[in-house]
């Protein structure tokens, strides 16, 4: 069958081919990141541009895979949705480091003084709220814990990416405090995803309605 206008064709994008790209792109600012470290050029506060770069990276690969469903929905690569897993697990894996760099070397590893800096600073309930949301969400990542819960319920537990993208950004958003252009754009792309998903529920509810009275109405 021809591939519908305005959409390029499923066999474009190789979904093996497109896994390893992800890992591979994933790896490099890890790579840069423990090359400037080793050299010592991170700058004057080696430290926190350490925490920051992880969690700016964490992040960013959070809202792409939260964007990988609406791609594949618009432009028919279905293929895409072999890399959203990947890219999951690569965000909670930037964002233990984001976590593990600031218990450590901030915090000096005192867990004591980490839970003390969390409860005084309000920008760090929300980093804390996101990091703990996603425990769940990267343990029931494997096939095996799909099959497990079900389908339906490993949906709905995943469902919470989106208020822990919003933790996300408003952790970014009040550590920044002045220059919020960055937060605000990755609360533009959010507010985009979520607007998109809504209307996408609304759509699908009303063809599920007229296919109900279809049917219905061929009996």
């Amino acid at each position: 069958a021809a591939p519908l206008p305005g959409r390029l064709p499923a066999r474009l994008i190789d979904a093996q081919f497109a896994k390893r790209l992800v890992i591979i792109n994933a790896l490099v600012p890890l790579a840069l990141l423990g090359w400037d470290a080793y050299h010592h050029q991170l700058g004057v506060n080696e430290v926190n541009f350490a925490i920051r770069t992880t969690g700016l990276i964490g992040l960013v690969f959070l809202v792409l895979a939260l964007a990988v469903t609406p791609l594949r929905r618009l432009t028919g690569w279905h293929q895409l949705i072999a890399v959203r897993r990947n890219l999951g697990v690569f965000g909670f894996g930037y964002l233990v480091l984001h976590f593990a760099i600031f218990l450590v070397f901030d915090r000096e590893g005192s867990v004591w003084s980490t839970l003390t800096e969390i409860v005084a600073r309000e920008y760090l309930w929300f980093g804390a709220a996101a990091l703990v949301l996603m425990i769940p969400l990267a343990v029931t990542s494997t096939d095996g814990m799909v099959s497990r819960l079900g389908a339906r319920r490993w949906k709905r537990l995943h469902r919470l990416a989106y208020p822990i993208a919003v933790c996300g950004i408003v952790h970014y958003y009040l550590l920044v405090k002045s220059d919020v252009r960055q937060p605000f754009a990755f609360a533009v792309v959010i507010g985009a995803l979520l607007a998109y998903r809504l209307v996408r529920h609304e759509l699908d509810l009303r063809a599920e309605l007229r296919s109900a009275r279809d049917k219905l109405n061929a009996l």
